[in-house]
């Protein structure tokens, strides 16, 4: 099975992959959103995970997807 990743760059300029769990669109407010996790853990070892809004999920996901 492939993983959906991308890479984005930090404050610092430094490279972090980060692992797409999965996209849905609000049936609320219309709004696209990724939820996606670099697989760090938090104090209580949970893996943390992220929500990013996006005005076009499907062209954010085809560039992830045609990557790797």
């Amino acid at each position: 099975m492939k993983k959906n990743t991308f890479t984005m760059l930090d404050e610092k300029g430094q490279e972090h992959t980060y692992d797409v769990l999965f996209t849905f669109e609000s049936e609320e407010n219309g709004n696209n959103y990724i939820v996606y996790t670099d697989n760090s853990l938090d104090e209580t070892g949970n893996i943390v995970v992220e929500l990013a809004e996006t005005d076009d999920v499907e062209t954010v996901v085809s560039s992830i997807a045609g990557q790797g």
